[in-house]
C-alpha cells in the first residue's frame, strides 16, 4: 500500500480544483494505511472505530492553513511560501508524522495539504509524492525547500520538477527570468556562446540567412555585404572584384578591367588595346599609337618631330633637316670662336714683344735744338 501511495500521480500539472481533490484522496489513503497498521498490531475493533471518526472529521474539514504569497516586482513572478501549521491541528493526530521526509530537488513543500503541513519541519511531507513539482521556468537544486527559484536570463527549464536550469545553446537566447524555452536568433543575427541574453548583428562582410546562427559566414568570392545584420550578400559590380581573403569588393587596378558581375579577379588590358575605365571593354588602339599590355591610354610619337615605325618611333624628315642645319650652325659658331680666340692671343703676343724691338734713346740736338724737331725755314 505504501508503494502505491508514493507513485500516486501528484507531480503532474493539474488545475487547483483537481489538485485539492487529489490531496483529499491522498490524505484518506494515508489515514487508512496508518490505521491498517494499528489494526494489525492491536487486533481490536477500537482502531476501526477511530478510523471512521477520523475520516468524518477530515471530510468535514475544508479550510487548510493559509499560504503567504510573495511577488517579485522585476518579472511579476509569484512564489508561494509555505507557513506550516501546528502538528496538533485536527486530523494530524491520525498521521504517522515520524515518517516525514524532505521533498526531493525539483519539488517544494505544499502547505495546502495535511500530508505536508502536519510534518514537524517545513519542507517535509509524509511521502515524496505529496510534494509539488517546480513549474516550467523554475528549478530547485536542494531538498526540503519551501519554494522554487526562477531560471535566470540566458537559461530555461522546459519541464516540471527540474532541479536545474539548462543554458541556452549558441544561436539562441533568453532575455527574461523564468523562461521555459530559449528563443532563436533571427536571420542576420548570431550568438556564439552559451547563456546568451541577446543576439549580435553580423558584422560587415558576413551574413546569416537562417535562424539560430551560432556564427556569421564570410561572403563568398565576388560578393559582399555593405551593412551589418545582413541576411544575404550582393554581387560585386562591374569594375570590381573580391577574392576569398577579402571582406569587401575592390576596384580593379590600373590597366585591368572587369565587365561582369560577381567576379573574383580582374583581367589585364590586352596588347593593342587600352582600358580607360575598369568597367568597360578594352578599346582598340589607334594605328598611329602604341598600346602595350595593361595600357590605360594610347601612347603617341611626338608630332612633327617623330613618326611611328612599327613598334617604335623614328625621326621625321623635317626633324632630320633641322638637326643638320642646327649642327652646321653649331660647327660654324665653334670655328668663329676659335678664330677670334686665336686673334686675341696673337695681339697679346705683339704687345709683349714691342719693348724689345725699340730701345729708348736720349733725345739729341744740335745747337740746343732736338734732332727730331721740324726745321723752321727762315724764308731763304
Amino acid at each position: 500500500m505504501t508503494s502505491a501511495i508514493a507513485s500516486f500521480p501528484l507531480a503532474s500539472a493539474v488545475t487547483p480544483t483537481r489538485r485539492n481533490g487529489l490531496r483529499r484522496r491522498l490524505y484518506f489513503v494515508a489515514v487508512i494505511e496508518n490505521n491498517r497498521r494499528n489494526m494489525e498490531s492491536n487486533f481490536g475493533t477500537f482502531s476501526v472505530l477511530v478510523t471512521a471518526c477520523v475520516l468524518g472529521v477530515v471530510v468535514s474539514q475544508t479550510t487548510l492553513s493559509p499560504a503567504v504569497t510573495n511577488t517579485t516586482g522585476a518579472e511579476n513572478v509569484t512564489v508561494t511560501t509555505a507557513v506550516p501549521p501546528s502538528t496538533t491541528a485536527p486530523g494530524c493526530s491520525a498521521l504517522n508524522t515520524s515518517a516525514c521526509e524532505a521533498c526531493f530537488p525539483g519539488f517544494y513543500y505544499d502547505n495546502d495539504t495535511l500530508l505536508c503541513s502536519c510534518c514537524p519541519e517545513a519542507g517535509q511531507c509524509l511521502f515524496a509524492g505529496a510534494c509539488l513539482p517546480c513549474d516550467e521556468g523554475f528549478y530547485q537544486p536542494l531538498a526540503g525547500q519551501l519554494q522554487c527559484l526562477p531560471c535566470s536570463p540566458g537559461s530555461y527549464s522546459n519541464f516540471s520538477g527540474s532541479p536545474v536550469c539548462q543554458p541556452c545553446l549558441p544561436g539562441s537566447y533568453a532575455n527574461s527570468t523564468a523562461s521555459n524555452t530559449c528563443k532563436s536568433c533571427f536571420p542576420g543575427f548570431y550568438t556564439s556562446g552559451y547563456n546568451a541574453t541577446s543576439c549580435d548583428p553580423c558584422p560587415q562582410g558576413t551574413f546569416c540567412n537562417s535562424t539560430s546562427c551560432s556564427q556569421c559566414h564570410i561572403c563568398p568570392v565576388g560578393t559582399e555585404s555593405l551593412q551589418t545584420a545582413a541576411k544575404e550578400c550582393t554581387l560585386c559590380r562591374p569594375g570590381m572584384h573580391k577574392a576569398a581573403h577579402q571582406s569587401m569588393c575592390q576596384i580593379c587596378s590600373s590597366g585591368f578591367f572587369q565587365i561582369r558581375w560577381g567576379q573574383e579577379t580582374c583581367d589585364i588590358c590586352p596588347e593593342n588595346h587600352y582600358c580607360p575605365s575598369p568597367d568597360v571593354n578594352p578599346i582598340q588602339c589607334p594605328l598611329d599609337a602604341f598600346c602595350p599590355e595593361g595600357s590605360t591610354a594610347p601612347g603617341y610619337c611626338m608630332e612633327t618631330f617623330f613618326r611611328k615605325a612599327g613598334e617604335t618611333c623614328e625621326l621625321a624628315p623635317v626633324t632630320i633637316a633641322l638637326l643638320v642645319i642646327g649642327g652646321g650652325m653649331a660647327i660654324l659658331f665653334i670655328v668663329l670662336l676659335v678664330l677670334r680666340r686665336r686673334r686675341d692671343v696673337d695681339g697679346e703676343l705683339s704687345l709683349s714683344r714691342a719693348p724689345l724691338l725699340h730701345k729708348q734713346r736720349q733725345p739729341g740736338g744740335f745747337y740746343g735744338v732736338p734732332c727730331d724737331t721740324e726745321p723752321v725755314y727762315a724764308g731763304w
